[in-house]
């Protein structure tokens, strides 16, 4: 098990992803000010055919991360690529409930009004029968969220010796983990913007494959997207206050004693309720 390390303990948000529904998934730990940490990249041995595999998907739903603080990092919002056996994937979604997992659709292109929109009520087909309005699906502009991960990642960071001296990392900052081994950064940066003539002859900007697997990328596209489902990027300074003092990261005192730390509260458990509206 992975914990979220010291060195950016004022993580104190966990969204994951799964990708290829299911096949692999990616957690993403989110601080103030949008810094990111990859805390585990998790995959589930077969595909949708495969009964058992959802079963553990559906399990990794109540699974915790701890953190460095000693308190326990919960799964905050899952998303879900409905690219690939959609009906599978709104089936799976119904029977444990959208309020903690949420159906997505990759859109390419950078004229979006925002990075995700939704959620959308589709039809879905369930065991046969068509249901109207039967899922939601948020839709995720891609572009922008690659063009994020790379502008974050082309940051400069401070040396370790000015991390030791107070030195800030800058907001946005992606915090590498140390089991990121050659083949997973290299499906991280396995895209790149290129410019294309359409068939109009009109320039546009589009993400091409420098290689043929970057899961680790599409993983995190989508990972971000949950974030901005849960609300992560409207949310007040005063609420990742909030969300460290639950964690007990400490703040340096004005007088330079330590601080007290805050009781915990409680991992909260997961609650699923099925609408009977929906069918």
């Amino acid at each position: 098990m992975k914990y979220v390390k010291n060195a950016v303990a004022t993580f104190t948000y966990v969204c994951i992803l799964s990708s290829g529904a299911p096949d692999r998934g990616r957690c993403l730990g989110l601080g103030p000010r949008a810094g990111k940490l990859a805390v585990d990249h998790l995959v589930i041995e077969g595909g949708p055919d495969r009964h058992e595999a959802w079963g553990e998907l559906t399990g990794l739903l109540g699974r915790s991360w701890p953190h460095a603080r000693g308190a326990h990092l919960t799964i905050a919002r899952l998303a879900i690529d409905t690219g690939f056996e959609t009906s599978a994937v709104y089936g799976w979604a119904r029977q444990v409930g959208f309020a903690q997992v949420a159906p997505v659709k990759g859109l390419d292109g950078f004229n979006r009004a925002s990075p995700v929109t939704g959620p959308t009520y589709v039809d879905a087909t369930i065991a046969g029968k068509r249901l109207r309005r039967g899922a939601r699906l948020w839709s995720v502009a891609t572009s922008t969220f690659k063009a994020e991960t790379y502008r974050f990642l082309r940051q400069d960071r401070p040396t370790a010796e000015e991390v030791t001296a107070g030195a800030p990392f800058p907001p946005g900052t992606v915090h590498l983990p140390s089991w990121a081994d050659s083949e997973w950064l290299k499906q991280l940066t396995a895209e790149q913007l290129v410019t294309v003539k359409g068939k109009r002859g009109f320039a546009k900007l589009e993400w091409q494959k420098l290689r043929e697997r970057n899961e680790a990328l599409d993983c995190r596209v989508y990972a971000r997207a949950a974030a901005w489902i849960a609300g992560a990027d409207r949310w007040s300074e005063a609420r990742w206050q909030d969300l460290e003092r639950q964690l007990a990261v400490e703040t340096p005192a004005a007088d330079g004693e330590a601080p007290e730390r805050p009781a915990l509260r409680p991992a909260p458990r997961r609650q699923t309720r099925r609408s009977s509206y929906m069918g």
